[in-house]
């Protein structure tokens, strides 16, 4: 694997846990991102999901996010 690829941080979203409310969404400085388009969680909303790039690892979904602990940034590996 490449090691670049290791270093790279990105948000890790309990879908179970994410009521859909967009605030991660709204503040994330590099949209990286986005309401679900067809995918629900158990209590049938749609949850916030990373679109796959572009995290830099800041942090500011997790402190948005009024749901505790469901968002944790990882700090390398992949999704």
């Amino acid at each position: 694997m490449d090691s670049e690829k290791l270093k790279t941080p990105y948000p890790r979203i309990e879908s179970d846990s994410c009521k859909s409310c967009g605030r991660c969404v709204h503040a994330c400085p590099r949209g990286c991102l986005k309401i679900a388009d067809d995918t629900y969680n158990r209590y049938g909303v749609k949850p916030v999901v990373y679109k796959g790039e572009g995290c830099i690892g800041c942090g500011v979904c997790f402190y948005n996010c009024p749901e505790p602990y469901a968002i944790h940034i990882e700090k390398g590996g992949t999704p």
